[in-house]
């Protein structure tokens, strides 16, 4: 969570009037280090600080120390109202990385969630996207950018979507300075190596960032690489005796922001650090309504954000043959996890019972993790 440096850098600059970080221009405001406007920009505007800090569900306290909320008082969707799904498989056929079990998953996972959780295949409520497939049909870039608007579209307390991804996931150096390992997790479309591939930013910014609350949006991503490829603050991994490990992420950010903090105070930066920090808080203060103690989190968090990956950001997710059939290997475990253990399994039970039916044959680690604190021991896995 480098992004944490970045605001407090952006702020000492906003403070103090210097350019720290040698990217030529000052903190929050738009001019360069030598006073001239910036053609291409700030590098953090002051809503883009707020925001951010309030999606981490941060909140000041008396004592001038920083909370967390522990979410559980957030609603959560009932699911009950409209159900749309957007299923994408690529086999990348005739490339040097052709796989064999994307588009077998995309089948599979639909056979699923419309015999077992009542989505409809129509074209209103389902958008199929695989590469033996042409047109809009085809998943290029454009397609499953625009696939992911056109899911979230009109979204409303109540709703349930659902997102499934088999095929290639990757990294690209990070842009932005937010991500701890210092890139960005992707998912690769069928003509990445023309248009490019999609981040998690973006991602975020598209499947996230919009939802209101009381909707639900549960994502399962079959792709290397793709443990936070929703930048979601809350991870769920299950360790070597099968236990899930809940591990708040926003903890971690706050902890690489003292540790930039320090790195900042070294001579003449001490006061611009100060000034920094202050400018903090007075951000998350600016974005609290007035009157208002509770902590400060703004609507993009507000909804249920749930996430399954087949492994680790570090770890490949496996193109499988099971019983003969070509297949990844986490849509088999979360489909076969759903006819073996039944319908009343908690969050927890299914990550546990993919991470078993995984770890018989495979060396990825699935993970979940979600957009709000939830208690996923205590709640069924409904979509």
């Amino acid at each position: 969570f480098n992004v944490f440096k970045k605001v407090a850098t952006a702020a000492a600059e906003h403070a103090t009037g210097q350019d720290f970080d040698g990217d030529g221009k000052v903190g929050i405001s738009s001019k360069s280090a030598h006073g001239q406007s910036s053609s291409q920009g700030s590098s953090f505007d002051l809503a883009s600080a707020a925001s951010l800090i309030s999606s981490f569900a941060l909140s000041p306290s008396s004592d001038g120390t920083v909370d967390l909320d522990d979410g559980y008082a957030m609603p959560t969707s009932s699911c009950t109202g409209n159900k749309k799904a957007l299923l994408v498989g690529i086999n990348y056929f005739g490339s040097k990385s052709e796989l064999r079990g994307c588009i077998n998953d995309v089948q599979n996972v639909k056979s699923m969630i419309t015999q077992k959780f009542g989505f409809e295949e129509d074209a209103a409520h389902m958008l199929v996207l695989t590469d033996d497939q042409q047109g809009r049909k085809s998943p290029t870039r454009e397609n499953i950018i625009h696939g992911m608007k056109w899911l979230i579209e009109g979204a409303k307390d109540g709703d349930s979507l659902f997102f499934h991804f088999s095929g290639h996931g990757g990294t690209q150096t990070d842009k932005d300075g937010d991500e701890a390992d210092g890139k960005d997790e992707t998912i690769i479309p069928v003509d990445y190596l023309t248009k490019g591939m999609i981040v998690d930013d973006d991602i975020h910014s598209m499947l996230v960032a919009p939802l209101p609350k009381g909707v639900r949006i549960t994502a399962v991503m079959d792709c290397c690489h793709s443990g936070s490829v929703f930048d979601l603050p809350y991870s769920y991994k299950v360790d070597g005796s099968l236990e899930i490990i809940e591990i708040d992420n926003r903890k971690e950010a706050i902890n690489a922001a003292i540790a930039a903090g320090k790195a900042l105070i070294d001579g003449a930066k001490l006061e611009a650090a100060t000034h920094g920090a202050n400018a903090i808080m007075n951000i998350i203060k600016m974005n609290q309504p007035q009157g208002e103690k509770k902590p400060v989190v703004i609507k993009k968090s507000l909804a249920d954000v749930i996430q399954f990956s087949g492994c680790r950001d570090e770890q490949c997710s496996a193109d499988a043959n099971i019983d003969g059939k070509s297949t990844g290997a986490m849509s088999w475990a979360l489909i076969t996890c759903i006819e073996e253990f039944g319908m009343n399994q908690t969050y927890t039970q299914l990550l546990g019972n993919i991470r078993s039916k995984l770890a018989a044959k495979y060396s990825q680690v699935p993970q979940m993790s979600t957009g709000h604190k939830m208690n996923m021991s205590g709640t069924k896995f409904i979509m």
